[in-house]
């Protein structure tokens, strides 16, 4: 319930932040403080006293900071003992189906596959075998006549 009301500060702060950052005039909004005119002193032009929209702009900074701070702090903590760790909400309602295991020697059968279309499966090929197939003997006709090189 904290962390509820924490975020919702959080993100009204940023979205203010927001909203009086883009509400403040720039340091050169002036036409002349572009081309160098007399009226800056500094890079950003001078600074006078803050008016309310910075003044407020640095509360709500410093508000984000240690909100930020306080959260990231209460969030890293453990979780206490005994807390609704495992609560599942919506899901508290629905059983688990449970699977009985099967004993320690029993491996479950494996379900067969059935084709989804009346279409046939490919034949499976022969499984090969480590051994190279035998050349067929050739006949005495069939091979070429050893003669040297002189062909005698």
């Amino acid at each position: 319930m904290v962390t509820i009301i924490a975020q919702v500060f959080y993100v009204l702060i940023a979205v203010a932040m927001i909203a009086l950052i883009l509400m403040q005039r720039g340091a050169g909004a002036d036409a002349g403080s572009g081309f160098g005119g007399g009226a800056s002193s500094t890079v950003f032009g001078a600074r006078g006293s803050a008016n309310f929209l910075s003044r407020s702009t640095a509360v709500l900074a410093g508000l984000f900071f240690l909100l930020s701070l306080g959260m990231g702090m209460f969030h890293s903590r453990p979780a206490a003992v005994g807390s609704n760790s495992d609560d599942l909400g919506v899901m508290a309602g629905v059983a688990p189906q449970e699977t009985p295991a099967p004993a320690s020697g029993d491996v479950p059968a494996p379900v067969p596959a059935v084709p989804v279309s009346g279409d046939v499966p490919a034949p499976v090929p022969a499984p090969a075998t480590d051994k190279p197939a035998a050349e067929p003997a050739k006949s005495d006709a069939a091979q070429p006549e050893k003669a040297g090189k002189d062909g005698v």
